[in-house]
């Protein structure tokens, strides 16, 4: 465990307040939701909580079941990092933090489509030269738990290919509400 040599004291409340450069650090925001640990020798472990980590096996699933179908590579993620994927490297992205692109997309809450020439960055340094790309942000209960994205190097995104992201986020997010 790394030492920050930052000591906080809990208050009359049993709250104690984690210091802006680790929350800064670890991209926790107000309201993030965090799970509470003890270890052996008395030592509380906070971790962020992800609710999509719960359907991992699942989601990789879908996603490969995406990816065969639409025959593109297929990401998701949950609000810091790549939990999934198909057709692409998983070392290049499984478990890599989100770019502050695609933080954005999601905090806007509705799928983006560009169906022009880009330079796609949804990984911090991996960056993707796609002809389209589409990004379906996962909602549920009003909060943002994640994305799909779907891109092409080839092609243009379609229709068929948007429903397919956009069907995907439902489903999930319906998943996480039951």
């Amino acid at each position: 465990m790394k030492a920050t040599g930052i000591v906080r004291r809990i208050d009359d409340l049993g709250r104690i307040v984690i210091p802006k450069e680790i929350r800064r650090t670890l991209r926790i925001r107000e309201g993030d939701p965090l799970e509470i640990f003890t270890a052996r020798e008395g030592e509380v472990i906070l971790k962020k909580y992800s609710p999509l980590n719960d359907l991992s096996e699942f989601a990789t699933e879908y996603v490969a079941a995406l990816h065969e179908s639409l025959g593109l590579p297929v990401l998701l993620s949950d609000r810091d990092e790549i939990l999934a994927s198909a057709g692409v490297t998983k070392k290049a992205y499984e478990h890599g933090r989100l770019s502050t692109f695609a933080e954005t997309v999601m905090a806007e809450r509705r799928l983006v489509l560009q169906q022009q020439s880009n330079v796609l960055e949804i990984v911090n340094g991996q960056f993707e030269e796609v002809t389209s790309y589409c990004i379906a942000p996962i909602i549920s209960s009003g909060d943002v738990l994640g994305a799909i994205y779907v891109w092409s190097t080839e092609g243009l995104i379609g229709a068929v290919e948007q429903k397919s992201a956009e069907i995907g986020a439902l489903f999930l997010a319906k998943q996480m509400e039951s």
